[in-house]
């Protein structure tokens, strides 16, 4: 028969163990808690006019590869306008960037005049920092649907004003001259340096800024192509934006748009979209990275809208050539491929409206 004694002793060595068993769950529990709490950052691309046909022919024309190879979850989003099968930059720039279909021409307001709220500002609202980076003009439509509200994506001293008293804390574009060579005589530069801004228009100058309100303006109007030198590449203004953002110690949105996809399709020119892809694509690689040492990034990268109606006819892997035809000067309907990375990626996959690019992403941060 088991001694009283030693079986009281066992009952009380068991419930000890599992008290400690508890509470080192309990403690892992809770660190595991904490971390997921944590707001990610989240960069957001978007190669404008960019369909599958202009992926393909940039990831053949570069040995069969590209940086979207890398990612995650791949979905598709619908990119008419409120009233249009065919969309503009404006309506769906609007349409990802405040989640409302809107009409062609129109940036932050909706079809019933009502002035709508970005991503970007919910995300200033939770005590994100934030940055806008195109290679186009800051005042263009894409960018613009991140902070501005007017009837006409035309307005760009009107854009160029909601800019001025946003609270955007880093951007780089062209476009400078919608700020101090406007029609009013007024200079948004020197207001905005009174106002805290550090305005740059060279690299160096942006990377050596230590601010937190900084912009630099690329070039005077829009910026040339690629193949036609504009310089920084958009790599360059990525990695260094990045940098700033994660130094700054608290969670970052920051959209970044490769401009000129697009306007190589308007051009039927295929080379200009290749050399247009492939600096986005450098950029992509570089946002990846950053995601993959981060632990706490969402990357995402899709496209506005198709371009060109662009099919790929001929060409050579081994050379990396490749040529095709156009059905159009304007968009098409087609769907675009939507890609993601690292936190909270598998919200993106399925098929679905540009408009669900905005809950999603509001999902991503924590709504």
């Amino acid at each position: 028969m088991c001694n009283p004694f030693i079986a009281f002793f066992v009952v009380c060595f068991i419930n000890l163990i599992s008290l400690l068993n508890l509470s080192a769950q309990d403690q892992q529990y809770s660190k595991s808690l904490h971390i997921d709490d944590k707001p990610p950052n989240v960069i957001f691309m978007i190669g404008d006019g960019m369909g599958l046909t202009h992926i393909t022919a940039g990831m053949y024309s570069q040995k069969n590869t590209t940086a979207l190879e890398k990612m995650e979850f791949i979905g598709l989003q619908k990119t008419h306008s409120h009233n249009q099968l065919i969309t503009d930059s404006a309506a769906s720039g609007t349409a990802m960037a405040c989640g409302q279909k809107t009409y062609n021409g129109v940036i932050g307001i909706g079809p019933q005049n009502e002035q709508l709220e970005s991503i970007l500002e919910y995300c200033i609202k939770k005590d994100y920092n934030t940055a806008l980076i195109a290679t186009s003009s800051i005042v263009h439509a894409t960018p613009a649907s991140f902070y501005a509200n007017v009837t006409s994506r035309r307005e760009y001293e009107n854009i160029a004003l909601q800019l001025r008293y946003h609270d955007v804390n880093y951007f780089i574009g062209g476009g400078q001259k919608h700020f101090n060579r406007r029609d009013d005589k007024r200079n948004l530069l020197t207001e905005m340096e009174d106002d805290g801004y550090i305005l740059v228009n060279n690299l160096s100058d942006y990377v050596d800024a230590n601010n937190e309100k900084l912009g630099y303006f690329t070039y005077s109007d829009e910026p040339p192509r690629i193949n036609e030198g504009r310089k920084p590449q958009l790599e360059e203004l990525v990695s260094a934006t990045l940098e700033k953002l994660e130094n700054t110690k608290k969670p970052f949105f920051v959209m970044i748009e490769g401009s000129q996809i697009d306007w190589g399709g308007h051009a039927n020119d295929v080379p200009y979209i290749i050399s247009e892809f492939k600096d986005f694509d450098k950029a992509i690689e570089s946002s990846l990275e950053f995601a993959k040492d981060n632990g706490n990034t969402l990357v995402l990268v899709t496209a506005d809208h198709e371009t060109g109606g662009f099919a790929i006819e001929k060409g050579n892997l081994k050379r990396g050539s490749v040529s095709g035809d156009f059905t159009t000067i304007g968009h098409s309907g087609s769907m675009v491929p939507v890609f993601s990375y690292g936190k909270n990626a598998d919200l993106f996959k399925g098929i679905y409206e540009n408009t669900a690019i905005f809950d999603k992403l509001k999902t991503a941060v924590g709504e």
